[in-house]
């Protein structure tokens, strides 16, 4: 096995930071002072001997070396003791790192996790419609591949998620959802008007005809049981001479010419009862108290019965399984319709300026009451990991984040201070 790469250094925004970079800046800086110490030692007795524009460079490097001298005791001091020595007032942040913290703190309560800084910051924030014209945008690769991490990344979480909970106890609360919704519902009324509605545009029809096809069968299925009970229940004499077989013949062939009959005649007068039947059976769902309380009888008894809890179980439990199966698996339907889904969000949140007020609305109170709630908190948590973090750690984040800037302020220093150095040497020389 490979050996791993070395974990670079993490800067404030967890972006790695080339630590070699950092390294060449520092040494860059202390090789220019070295290189001016050098050249004011070289030149100094050429500055007093030698031609005068010695004396301009002796000036120079004088000065750039003071400087780079200062700079690097100032930059030094931030992080650690120059040359290790206790001098006061240096090791600045090693020694401060719990007021830091809480200035750090404080800086971010007051400048960001305040209810009207948050809520100045989103007014000025289309939030809805910036998600919708990503949503919305024409998908190349790139965007596919993103849509394409962002579907499979929320149906991998809907998976987490059914497998974390337990099946029985969440399918028990659905059910107790259900049926507590479905107590606070009357479906006696509901049933007898989806009747009458049926009944007025004449789409009971079917359902009779599908019942008379039933009953023919039913009866087809059942001739022998038919021709049984005419057989108990004639006379013994009927039955000696054999007219019991001629009986229950004729009465089968009757019912199914009855049936026939009514099958094929939409005027039939045994169809006209039933239909009648079925319009007070209507009215009485509606408007008859005690109808009304069976039904209601019936849908209390139903929802209570172990045997319906337990079917419900089984079906919650298949599926909770098939939308596992098909949330992890690639070539279904469902990451397909996740992204057609987002697209067509994307398209009502960029066209419809009602529901980008409405959501716009949602998330600036959301942020708000997260600032108001939760900005104690998140501060304190800023604070304490601060806190906890020693003086290496520190010190080596913030010299990570900002060292190479601090290396160029020592380049600077050395620069300025032989320039500053030169020029006085020029007024001088003047004197």
């Amino acid at each position: 096995m490979a050996p791993s790469a070395p974990t670079k250094p993490l800067n404030f925004g967890g972006e790695p930071l080339s630590a070699d970079r950092a390294r060449r800046m520092r040494w860059t800086a202390t090789g220019l002072l070295a290189a001016m110490a050098v050249l004011f030692f070289s030149t100094h007795a050429l500055a007093e001997t030698g031609h005068p524009a010695w004396g301009y460079v002796n000036a120079f490097a004088e000065a750039a070396m003071v400087g780079g001298l200062a700079d690097w005791f100032a930059v030094t001091a931030l992080f650690r003791h120059p040359l290790g020595l206790p001098i006061p007032h240096t090791a600045i942040i090693p020694s401060n790192k719990d007021r830091i913290a809480d200035t750090m703190a404080q800086f971010l309560q007051e400048n960001f996790l305040t209810p009207a800084v948050v809520a100045r910051r989103m007014s000025g924030m289309n939030v809805a419609k910036a998600v919708g014209e990503f949503l919305a945008e024409p998908v190349d690769k790139a965007g596919a591949d993103q849509r394409s991490r962002i579907t499979g990344g929320a149906a991998e979480l809907l998976a987490e998620v059914l497998e974390s909970l337990d099946p029985d106890r969440l399918g028990n609360q659905v059910r107790s959802g259900l049926a507590g919704q479905l107590a606070k519902l009357e479906i006696s009324p509901l049933v007898g008007r989806m009747l009458e509605s049926a009944m007025a545009d004449r789409r009971h029809l079917p359902l009779i005809d599908g019942f008379i096809r039933w009953a023919g069968l039913t009866i087809e299925d059942n001739e022998e049981t038919v021709r049984a009970i005419i057989h108990s229940r004639v006379a013994g004499v009927l039955r000696w001479a054999g007219l019991d077989k001629t009986i229950s013949g004729n009465v089968l062939d009757g019912l199914y010419k009855l049936l026939a009959e009514v099958l094929v005649d939409p005027d039939h007068p045994l169809r006209s009862k039933v239909e009648e039947g079925l319009a007070k059976l209507a009215d009485d769902l509606q408007h008859d108290p005690q109808t009304r309380a069976r039904v209601e009888d019936m849908k209390r008894d139903l929802i209570e019965n172990p045997a319906v809890a337990e079917w419900w179980m089984g079906v919650w439990e298949r599926i909770r399984q098939s939308l596992i199966r098909r949330a992890r698996d690639p070539n279904s339907a469902m990451g397909e319709e996740m992204r057609k889904g987002l697209s067509d969000l994307g398209a009502s949140l960029k066209q419809d300026a009602r529901l980008q007020v409405q959501i716009n609305r949602f998330a600036r109170r959301s942020a708000v009451g997260v600032a108001t709630r939760y900005g104690g908190e998140i501060v304190t948590l800023v604070s304490e990991t601060v806190k906890r973090w020693d003086a290496t750690t520190i010190t080596g984040r913030i010299e990570s984040a900002v060292g190479r800037d601090l290396q160029f302020i020592r380049i600077n220093g050395t620069l300025v201070g032989g320039l500053v150095g030169m020029t006085l040497h020029f007024i001088v020389s003047f004197l």
